[in-house]
């Protein structure tokens, strides 16, 4: 009986340090998407998309791509959409062409879309307003930890999908 409680013991030690491991890295198991998927979620919400190039090609600045887009910024937009009742156009995702880092839009955390006043209404009137950013554009973030950075032709948004780092790099 000893040994048997013994070996329990050990199995429940065992059980527990991974699961506190798995914890601990939980910010780090993002789900990327294709184009496909992305665009077919998208569109299933109504939410559209539209490029200067018409073109959906990631290496191409000019095209709107989702390729590699985290899950979590295609639920973002889609309960964005959900939750304001607004036309969502997405300008920019994870194509090359824009500021580089780790939660950046070619890393599949950011996406760009379109103003109206639908949506600006919905995200100043329902989000705190915090710190405006160095290059000046006003930023709002979510309760979420979602950051939405008004950059005048449109909105910067950065999904951190409940990641406290990201959400204070957004905020910093």
């Amino acid at each position: 009986m000893m040994i048997r409680q013994r070996t329990l013991i050990a199995s429940g030690a065992l059980a527990a340090g991974a699961l506190l491991a798995f914890a601990g890295t939980a910010d780090a198991a993002v789900v990327k998407l294709s184009q496909s998927a992305a665009a077919s979620q998208l569109s299933a919400t109504g939410v559209t998309h539209s490029s200067s190039g018409g073109c959906t090609t990631r290496s191409n600045s000019t095209c709107t791509s989702y390729e590699q887009i985290n899950q979590a910024t295609v639920d973002g937009l889609r309960t964005l959409k959900s939750a304001s009742k607004c036309a969502i156009n997405v300008t920019g995702g994870t194509e090359v062409g824009h500021a580089s880092g780790t939660y950046s839009h070619y890393n599949g955390y950011k996406a760009d879309i379109s103003r109206n006043g639908c949506i600006d209404s919905y995200v100043m009137n329902s989000f705190t307003h915090i710190a405006t950013r160095s290059d000046g554009a006003t930023r709002w973030r979510s309760s979420a930890g979602n950051v939405y950075a008004n950059e005048g032709s449109h909105w910067d948004i950065t999904y951190c999908g409940g990641n406290a780092s990201c959400t204070a790099a957004a905020s910093a």
